[in-house]
């Protein structure tokens, strides 16, 4: 696999991992601790990547919600 491909796999990991976090959160309340994170440039990134997975979800969800394969019970 070259370096892009390898790239690209990682990245669409890492949204994926983001969007699951993202739904914890919303189904169970708990979410990652970033205050423990004592560089301030690595919290400011992690905090965007969060953010990343809760877009992602909100996107996920309202996609599903229109759609007529989904139902709402």
């Amino acid at each position: 696999m070259t370096l892009i491909g390898k790239t690209v796999h990682f990245s669409i990991d890492f949204l994926l991992i983001s969007t699951c976090l993202a739904g914890i959160k919303r189904n169970t309340g708990l979410t990652v601790k970033t205050d423990k994170i004592a560089n301030q440039t690595a919290k400011e990134y992690m905090t965007k990547y969060l953010n990343i997975g809760e877009s992602l979800y909100d996107y996920s969800v309202a996609t599903c919600g229109s759609s007529s394969y989904f139902v709402r019970k």
